[in-house]
């Protein structure tokens, strides 16, 4: 019986074929380790988009919060503000009632009275003359300040209009008369002046016409002259 002969080629095949099976063994390695790494880092890249966008929430949220605490210090330090500035409004208004009792007083003195010189009752005047300019800058000290309308164009937040003036030598709506001395306390209405209005006159103010300026010479007006 004849031997077969042996294939020299085979352990080259086996070494071949053992090489070839770790070099696939290692690239699947490389290749799970890759794609674990890619998770990995997907992973990592979301947590940190989450945590971005957790922070913006987070900041937008205390700058909303920090916008809010200053509106609602700038409210209250107003609304202490306007109790201090308008806590004597109701007291103020009735003090002025009490001054301008003490103005009709005096007007209703006769000038032959105040003419006859007696010292007494001139002593008198002067001290309801003092009370009442004393009163009005105790007022006045505490924010109470008079409204000055003669001249002014009406304006129905501190005017009330009693009557109408015929005047066309004044533009029309013009305070011509105070019926009733008007007071502001702060920025606020305490009493409207009752005044009178002008009735007749333009609209608006005439403007002053400019003067013409001088133009090129008349050759026709020399020629008469």
């Amino acid at each position: 019986m004849s031997e077969q002969p042996k294939d020299e080629r085979a352990p080259e095949q086996t070494a071949a074929k053992s090489e070839y099976a770790e070099t696939a063994a290692t690239g699947e390695a490389f290749q799970a380790e890759t794609e674990a790494d890619a998770q990995g880092q997907a992973a990592d890249y979301e947590a940190v988009v989450r945590l971005v966008k957790e922070n913006e929430e987070l900041k937008d949220r205390a700058l909303r919060l920090a916008a809010e605490m200053e509106n609602l210090r700038r409210r209250t330090q107003r609304d202490v503000q306007d109790a201090k500035s308008y806590a004597i409004a109701n007291f103020a208004r009735d003090m002025l009632q009490v001054s301008d009792n003490l103005r009709r007083a005096l007007d209703a003195i006769p000038a032959e009275a105040k003419a006859a010189g007696d010292a007494g009752f001139t002593a008198l005047i002067e001290g309801v003359d003092m009370t009442e300019r004393a009163m009005l800058s105790a007022l006045e000290r505490h924010g109470v300040k008079k409204l000055e309308p003669i001249g002014e164009k009406f304006d129905p937040h501190f005017h009330q209009a009693m009557f109408e003036v015929p005047n066309p030598e004044v533009p029309a709506n013009t305070v011509v008369q105070v019926v009733q001395t008007g007071y502001v306390i702060g920025e606020r209405v305490l009493r409207p002046a009752m005044v009178g209005v002008a009735k007749g006159g333009p609209k608006q103010p005439a403007e002053q016409a400019a003067p013409a300026e001088p133009g090129p010479p008349d050759p026709q007006a020399e020629k008469d002259a």
